[in-house]
């Protein structure tokens, strides 16, 4: 939630957990699609005529070795030949096994080296062997998962600057009626009649980074579109929003490493004090959801672009769908900067087609030396370029708009709506 501030402070609305729920089934459909693809590349793998499994005996693990010898026949088994010399399966290695037996044991290999990463340094009789012929194998998936250490750095920052608002507040010497104040001193809160979310005064928040429209377009003070993203209004709406950090930021990390989201988190932060500033023209603005928005629309365009990845991509895409719905609808309630969600949403929409883009199935899957697969398809690539195209309009009209004092609200008429829907229990004041 990102909490809008009026010199009165009414009761903000609450935001929704369902980034628990995004979190569990974003895992199991991730899960899912790893199993389809090592099923699909174990297949493709098994088309080819240089492909040729061999078991060592005594273990259950698969192994596959690059040969240049032929296959042996129907009429000539390994078994046979291993009887002709004098040799039993159990004793023979899997290059004995492979080659026919130690009479072909000495025959020459192609000397193709595979890529590192997914393939072990061993190699037997010069060959080297991949651990596992699947493309998509467990170690290939650990060596793929980033460590995460962004999101709770992001975390550690947004209670930091709390507290060192929650200093400057100092709510005592004001002499108002301070929640705590025998026990938390100049830390305490601002009365609930004040800031029902357990906070600081609008005025200190206006005061270090708040979002003012006026400072803003007036003031020269631009830096209010990124340190408003810092702050919030209480211990209520920072703990909402710091919860949902954590669920969909680390799940995201792990996946994608701490650039392109941290990426994503900054820039769908700027986009969604940018909306908010064109179409909210009092009180003070507030929240990091501008940016939690961004990566739930970057965790939708993650989806769209890389769909074939997926195996339940219908379930998945109407789950992203109405979670984001139902956290949107929450933002029509009063007092809650809706435009900084919408923002954030469409700018984390489009930088993700361009940063959380994955190569297609099978492009590296092919045998050494076969033709392989382009790394993206033609429709990721045309919505990266779309993708890229649109965020750079979208900014420089956007900002330009801004330091012009443009009233968005001059522009659409009932654009209002999306942020407030006035009913017979409250009024809404843009």
């Amino acid at each position: 939630m990102k909490a809008k501030w009026q010199p009165h402070v009414p009761t903000g609305g609450g935001r929704s957990f369902a980034c628990v729920w995004l979190c569990r089934w974003w895992e199991a459909v991730g899960t899912q699609g790893r199993r389809r693809l090592t099923e699909e590349a174990a297949r493709q793998l098994q088309k080819t005529s240089e492909f040729k499994p061999s078991y060592r005996a005594g273990s259950n693990t698969t192994r596959s070795l690059w040969s240049s010898s032929p296959r042996p026949s129907p009429q000539e088994p390994n078994q046979r030949t291993t009887e002709q010399a004098g040799e039993s399966p159990e004793t023979m290695s899997n290059a004995d096994v492979e080659g026919g037996g130690q009479a072909r044991a000495a025959a020459p290999t192609t000397g193709i080296k595979p890529p590192p990463g997914r393939y072990n340094s061993s190699n037997v009789d010069g060959q080297h062997a991949p651990v596992s012929p699947f493309y998509y194998d467990h170690a290939a998936q650990h060596e793929r998962q980033h460590h995460t250490w962004l999101v709770p750095l992001v975390v550690l920052a947004n209670v930091a600057m709390f507290i060192v608002v929650m200093y400057y507040n100092d709510c005592p010497r004001n002499g108002a009626d301070c929640i705590g104040r025998s026990v938390l001193g100049r830390f305490s809160f601002q009365p609930l009649k004040e800031n029902p979310l357990v906070g600081p005064s609008a005025a200190t928040l206006e005061k270090y980074g708040g979002l003012d429209r006026y400072k803003v377009v007036h003031g020269n003070q631009a830096w209010r579109l990124e340190t408003s993203t810092w702050l919030h209004a209480g211990l209520i709406h920072l703990g909402a929003n710091m919860i949902s950090l954590i669920f969909v930021g680390v799940r995201l990390e792990q996946q994608f490493g701490f650039w392109k989201v941290g990426l994503v988190y900054l820039i769908s932060g700027l986009g969604g004090s940018v909306l908010s500033v064109l179409f909210i023209r009092n009180g003070v603005s507030v929240g990091a959801s501008g940016a939690l928005f961004g990566l739930l629309g970057a965790m939708l365009s993650e989806l769209i672009t890389n769909w074939t990845i997926y195996s339940n991509r219908i379930a998945a895409m109407a789950n992203l769908l109405i979670i984001a719905a139902i956290n949107l609808a929450i933002g029509i309630l009063p007092h809650v900067d809706n435009f900084a969600h919408i923002g954030g949403f469409v700018t984390g929409l489009l930088l993700g087609f361009v940063l959380l883009i994955q190569p297609q199935f099978g492009w590296s899957a092919q045998p050494f030396g076969g033709k392989t697969k382009s790394k993206y398809t033609a429709c990721q690539i045309v919505l990266l370029v779309l993708a890229v195209i649109l965020t750079i309009a979208a900014f420089a009209v956007g900002l330009l708009m801004v330091f012009r004092g443009v009233n968005g609200n001059d522009h659409c008429g009932w654009c209002h709506y999306l942020s407030c829907v006035p009913t017979s229990s409250w009024k809404c004041d843009t």
